[in-house]
């Protein structure tokens, strides 16, 4: 037999110890928050679901440049370069949509380049050209601003 199995007959008896009497709720601790989510729980979902489409326009986008410098391609190379644009852009614009983090200067700056492109065919001059891109891009920053501000609840930027 071990020291633990034996009684013992003269050892002090402790004192029972008297249950706690519940506080009131004002003063009762509050309750947990729940942990946080992570950063990644809260981005807006893809409307396509789970299906990496964003990733592999990124990595197309990779190969067809690589490819594209290799062979000295320059349609390859505009290929990847729209390729890699335009997944970008999808997560920005649905990332801004969705007031998770603000994309306001990359949305204007699109609003600029695809402006001066239209006024580029349209064969304006290069003070037009500017002049309404730039007009462009501030309309879109105050715009983008603001709708950013509604979909995030007041928020006017969220960073890292």
């Amino acid at each position: 037999m071990g020291r633990r199995s034996r009684q013992r007959t003269n050892a002090p008896q402790r004192a029972p110890t008297p249950t706690p009497t519940p506080l009131p709720p004002a003063l009762a601790a509050p309750p947990t928050t729940p942990a946080r989510r992570s950063r990644r729980d809260a981005a807006p979902q893809a409307p396509w679901g789970t299906f990496p489409l964003v990733e592999l326009c990124a990595l197309l986008g990779i190969v067809l440049g690589v490819w594209g410098f290799i062979v000295h391609n320059g349609v390859l190379i505009t290929g990847a370069a729209f390729l890699g644009s335009v997944a970008g852009l999808e997560v920005a614009i649905r990332e801004h949509l969705g007031g998770y983090r603000s994309h306001t200067f990359v949305l204007a700056g699109l609003c600029a380049v695809l402006t001066l492109t239209v006024l580029a065919f349209a064969n304006a001059g290069r003070t037009a050209m500017l002049a309404g891109a730039a007009a462009v891009l501030v309309v879109g920053v105050v715009g983008f601003r603001q709708l950013f501000k509604r979909r995030s609840g007041g928020v006017g930027m969220r960073v890292r």
